[in-house]
């Protein structure tokens, strides 16, 4: 049971663990950011853990909060069956933590996603940039305080947009567009 995972990581990490849950089941350790590859190092490779598979990187932004964010794994052990999560706390001023993409290579799309959305940067991450947004888009969405009605650089588009309206009643009364034809 992972509950068991959570209070033998609490011992193993006295200083680095500064909390414990199991709220709604959800077995939760909530560490020092300066800690992280060592704890996720240990879930991974110790033998009585094996957290072989990473469900998730996210993140959480507690606006009126310190520290502000914080970082959260979901970790998950194919052989026993069990999942942990991993919360690390970030600070607004110093929104920054070691990434862990070398650990789980899909760690790399999730901290890239991360930065994209709440502008946490990851240390050591080989390719830190936008994901989901466009490059030239000024701020990061998901943090609370991000204005909903700020406007962003226009950009000019690659090709005219489609319509696909217009694509559909022209398929219905069977014409073809020259453009859609395989030569």
């Amino acid at each position: 049971m992972s509950a068991a995972d959570i209070k033998k990581l609490g011992r193993k990490f006295r200083k680095a663990v500064l909390d414990t849950s199991d709220r709604l089941g959800m077995d939760t350790a909530l560490i020092d950011k300066s800690a992280l590859r060592e704890v996720i190092t240990y879930l991974r490779d110790d033998e009585k853990m094996q957290y072989n598979f990473l469900r998730d990187v996210t993140c959480v932004d507690y606006l009126h909060r310190q520290p502000r964010f914080e970082v959260v794994y979901v970790l998950y052990s194919m052989p026993r069956k069990t999942q942990v999560v991993i919360k690390a706390v970030v600070e607004e001023d110093e929104p920054v933590i070691d990434s862990i993409h070398d650990l789980y290579g899909c760690a790399n799309w999730g901290e890239r996603e991360v930065w994209d959305m709440y502008g946490i940067q990851f240390t050591g991450h080989p390719e830190l940039r936008r994901i989901l947004l466009y490059e030239e888009f000024e701020g990061h969405p998901l943090r609370k305080d991000y204005e909903k009605t700020a406007s962003q650089p226009r950009m000019e588009l690659l090709a005219p947009e489609r319509d696909a309206l217009q694509e559909f009643k022209d398929y219905q009364s069977g014409r073809e567009d020259s453009g859609s034809r395989a030569n």
